[in-house]
């Protein structure tokens, strides 16, 4: 399948995993969607809107910046009309946002819980539900999801209640909207096998330790590269571990992809969920 002129619109973009998924489709000539909230440089938290779509273009695609909250349904909607009147439609969409709490139930207020859901959750439908129109359109719609495979294993909720709901709430957006319009458009997710050396790995996770045992963006962004190629009609409901997505096309050789060529595979650390 060929990227070039395809409108991709992706949430969280201006930074990690979502810039990385941003720049292999922009180096195949794709349309680029800057859709996320950071306009103003933080230190903590390099990329904002402008700096990615300049990182887009320089790769080879065309892009477009635009600031949105994906928590309030009007700015979505605004970012969806803007991105249609610019290019006419939408081809794929990549449910990147997302927003960690690690607290036990105990210790997360309110306010932050529904920051969570509100923006894994129900951002990941809102953006779903508005784009759907322009999918039904599309030759070959896709819409991907950075979630993990749903599992009711105790282990995984106990840690962090609020947080695991919120990530299996966007897992069966995937679930039920793959089921809704089979045939039509894909639904799938994807989780990483270990963690990623993004800024929330070392600004909440751990920092430099966990990083030196991560693998760099680029391999999610590989193995999301093969899946949207993949017939929308057929390559649907899925859970997909980026390390076995690659795996599957021969690709089995994952050295390029660590932080640290030093670390071995099995000192490598393993993503939550997996």
């Amino acid at each position: 399948m060929s990227f070039k002129g395809k409108i991709v619109f992706i949430t969280g973009s201006s930074r990690g995993i979502g810039h990385a998924i941003g720049l292999r489709l922009a180096a195949e000539g794709a349309i680029i969607i800057i859709a996320a909230k950071t306009v103003t440089d933080n230190p903590k938290l390099p990329g904002t809107i402008y700096t990615a779509a300049a990182d887009m273009r320089q790769a080879g695609g065309q892009s477009l910046a635009i600031a949105v909250d994906i928590r309030f349904e009007e700015q979505v909607q605004a970012a969806v009309n803007e991105t249609v009147e610019k290019f006419g439609g939408i081809d794929i969409l990549i449910n990147n946002a997302s927003a960690i709490n690690l607290s036990g139930s105990l210790d997360i207020d309110m306010k932050r819980y529904d920051l969570i859901s509100t923006i894994n959750t129900r951002g990941t439908f809102l953006c779903a539900r508005i784009c759907l129109p322009y999918l039904l359109k599309a030759k070959n719609p896709h819409v991907l999801t950075l979630s993990p495979p749903l599992s009711m294993r105790a282990e995984w909720f106990g840690p962090h209640v609020a947080y695991t709901m919120s990530k299996f709430g966007m897992s069966m957006v995937t679930l039920g909207m793959a089921e809704e319009f089979k045939g039509k458009v894909a639904f799938n997710s994807i989780w990483p096998e270990t963690t990623i050396a993004t800024a929330v790995i070392t600004n909440l996770l751990g920092g430099e330790n966990i990083i030196r045992r991560s693998r760099k963006p680029e391999i999610v962004a590989d193995a999301v590269f093969e899946i949207l190629g993949r017939d929308a009609r057929t390559c649907s409901g899925n859970f997909f571990i980026d390390s076995a997505v690659l795996n599957s096309i021969g690709v089995t050789d994952l050295e390029k992809y660590k932080v640290d060529p030093t670390i071995t595979d099995s000192d490598l650390q393993p993503d939550f969920y997996i």
